[in-house]
């Protein structure tokens, strides 16, 4: 490895506080060899430096672990990927009686059930997943089942989990100890807030504005709704010894397998299009996205919660992966800059800029005007002098904690016909690309940004 890790080290700690974040720790996997960094602080309050043993909150990341365990049950037999979820659970049931028969668990790992999240509050408690399951019979269809692609934030994986506690008899907690933290000898990983061990837990933070810097958030963690999608809190380097399972076909560090290699190829070549294909990548595949770095594929799992961002690549090529986690964010000038640097050492494919806008085009814009909403979420896309204008409308709540204005207003720079690039509205964001598609009757029907699909709405 050619890693330069003394000039990695201090360029990382120029970005920590050009953007305001606390700390990042940095697990980097190439042929074999593991390098470890960690810089900044676990709590601007406390001050308390941060090491590579340090915890951190995985947020979405969690979907990878959680696909993996699910293989293992199609590797045992005991479920089908393209069998209706309803074949291994019974009472499962949505308003739409056709996705109620159709669904899949291949839908679900890949966001493309088309569900709306509307699971109300299913408690604490460890019957959480059965509750979700038996709250949505009356939720509706975001769009028809494989339709497009929406990411589920909490429910599509809850669904996973279900089936998984179903079959094993036991917590999605406890098979995601037996199924993959003890066989792969990891010590800390852990999926329940109450066995993270809190002198070793980095704080998150939220920064409303650079003057102000970085505050502590109000929301330690997230609901135990979102565990299964969400709710992993671990290191890089145990991050990474995921990775190595992907990258050595099912294997773990120590020589047990985890998953058959057929499982893992099954991973990574099963995808769906992404309509938004700029930001993250433009395929999903079971539990990762799939990226085109200049013609070479490469797998990626991010994830937030309220404070909190990690961020992991898989370039199978070149036997490599990276693991960033930090205690604030995500922002993604600051994630492309620091990998970037570690490629450019290591000699790998870099990540591709984002595209340029197309100042050509010329679109009929009355075709993407509209309201495009699901709940929690509202766009309102207009067109004045010739161009297309975003506004996002923000939560009251949120605006006034955030400090921001209840609405924001952005330009859509076109891209294509159904692409956008939308420039930050201040310094405290990054550019952003927007997808406006499905024309019928010359009008788009949906608006998909971060991998959230909002159907048209008015």
């Amino acid at each position: 490895m050619t890693l330069d890790v003394p000039r990695i080290r201090a360029r990382v700690a120029e970005l920590l506080a050009e953007y305001g974040i606390p700390s990042a720790s940095i697990g980097v996997l190439h042929d074999g060899e593991l390098v470890e960094l960690a810089i900044g602080v676990k709590n601007v309050e406390t001050r308390e430096p941060v090491t590579t043993d340090t915890l951190y909150q995985c947020g979405s990341m969690t979907k990878t672990w959680t696909a993996l365990a699910f293989m293992q049950l199609v590797d045992e037999g005991k479920v089908d990927l393209d069998e209706p979820v309803r074949t291994y659970l019974p009472g499962f049931r949505v308003a739409d009686p056709e996705a109620s028969a159709t669904v899949t668990p291949r839908h679900l790992l890949c966001h493309t059930n088309g569900i709306e999240e509307t699971y109300g509050d299913p408690g604490e408690e460890d019957d959480v997943y059965e509750r979700m399951v038996e709250n949505i019979a009356d939720a509706p269809q975001v769009f028809p089942v494989g339709h497009t692609h929406g990411y589920s934030a909490a429910l599509g994986y809850a669904i996973l989990a279900r089936i998984l506690e179903v079959h094993d008899g036991k917590r999605w907690d406890d098979a995601m100890r037996d199924r993959l933290f003890d066989p792969m000898g990891l010590t800390s990983t852990s999926s329940r807030r109450e066995q993270v061990d809190e002198t070793r837990a980095a704080t998150g933070h939220l920064i409303r504005s650079p003057e102000e810097g970085p505050i502590v958030t109000p929301v330690d963690y997230l609901p135990r709704a979102f565990d299964p999608g969400g709710g992993i809190t671990s290191t890089p380097r145990e991050v990474l010894a995921m990775a190595r399972v992907l990258l050595d076909e099912g294997m773990a560090a120590n020589g047990k397998r985890i998953v058959s290699t057929e499982g893992t190829r099954e991973m990574m070549r099963s995808r769906v299009p992404v309509p938004d294909p700029h930001m993250f990548g433009p395929e999903w595949a079971l539990g990762l996205i799939a990226c085109d770095w200049h013609g070479e594929t490469v797998y990626a799992a991010d994830g937030s919660t309220i404070g909190q961002n990690a961020r992991l690549r898989l370039l199978p090529d070149s036997n490599t992966a990276i693991a960033m986690l930090t205690n604030c964010g995500p922002r993604e000038s600051f994630y492309r800059t620091v990998f970037n640097e570690i490629l450019t050492d290591l000699g790998t494919v870099t990540i591709p800029d984002l595209p340029a806008p197309d100042a050509t085009r010329n679109l009929d814009l009355s075709s993407y005007v509209g309201v495009y909403e699901r709940p929690g979420a509202r766009y309102e896309v207009s067109a004045e002098d010739g161009k297309l204008h975003l506004a996002l409308v923000l939560d009251p709540m949120e605006a006034e904690f955030l400090q921001k204005p209840d609405r924001i207003g952005y330009e859509l720079l076109p891209v294509s016909e159904t692409h956008f690039l939308m420039r930050p509205a201040d310094s405290s964001e990054d550019t952003q690309t927007v997808a406006i598609y499905d024309f019928t009757n010359g009008a788009a029907g949906y608006l998909h940004t971060n991998c959230r699909v909002n159907p048209r709405s008015g």
